[in-house]
């Protein structure tokens, strides 16, 4: 599980490439590197890796077909920046609100306001995913928690405050770029209990 506080980024070395089939790798921070093993669970850009390899303080994974389908991932290019964040231990603090790592699609960019002090977001929405988001929802995108702003019929937005443009890719965030979305799975689960009971006569 994770938090969706992200920790840093970084830049994105591919390792292999081949069909259906990428091998990345990112440096570690010290924080992250300590006791990691292989087989434990690296976040970036919010979708959960499985660590393959550690070797000089770099940690290594594999993506395959399904992964590189439906999220950024296969779109990265050979020093791309991504988000990253070790998976939540026990003991630490829950600063944003729990995430899979599982992303459910991707959403685009495609507006980015800047009124004084303040940066927003807007991302295109189709009628699928805005059945998951509301008005001060929660979302994750490319694994951030963020407060979800408005949700309109085709769009919605997020509002980010400048630690987030620091610590994140939303600093370079450029309109078109296409973004993970991992929707909040509580909201989820009560949206498709209520959508099947209605179905069944059951509401």
């Amino acid at each position: 599980m994770f938090t969706g506080i992200v920790q840093n980024y970084t830049a994105l070395k591919i390792e292999q490439s081949r069909d259906q089939f990428k091998s990345f790798s990112i440096d570690l921070t010290d924080r992250q590197a300590d006791q990691l093993q292989i087989g434990a669970s690296i976040a970036l850009n919010g979708v959960c890796l499985t660590v393959t390899r550690i070797d000089a303080g770099r940690a290594y994974f594999d993506v395959i077909m399904e992964t590189l389908r439906a999220t950024n991932l296969g779109q990265l290019a050979d020093g791309d920046w991504v988000n990253v964040e070790r998976a939540a231990r026990l003991g630490d603090d829950i600063g944003g609100h729990l995430m899979s790592g599982h992303v459910a699609s991707t959403v685009t960019l495609i507006d980015i306001e800047r009124p004084a002090n303040n940066c927003i977001l807007w991302f295109a929405l189709d009628p699928g995913q805005r059945r998951y988001l509301f008005s001060k929802g929660y979302v994750g995108l490319n694994g951030c928690s963020l407060t979800i702003g408005e949700v309109q019929a085709d769009r919605f937005n997020v509002y980010l405050i400048p630690e987030t443009l620091t610590v994140t890719t939303f600093g370079q965030a450029q309109v078109g770029t296409a973004v993970n979305l991992e929707f909040d799975a509580h909201t989820q689960a009560i949206v498709e209990t209520l959508e099947r009971m209605k179905a069944e006569g059951a509401l």
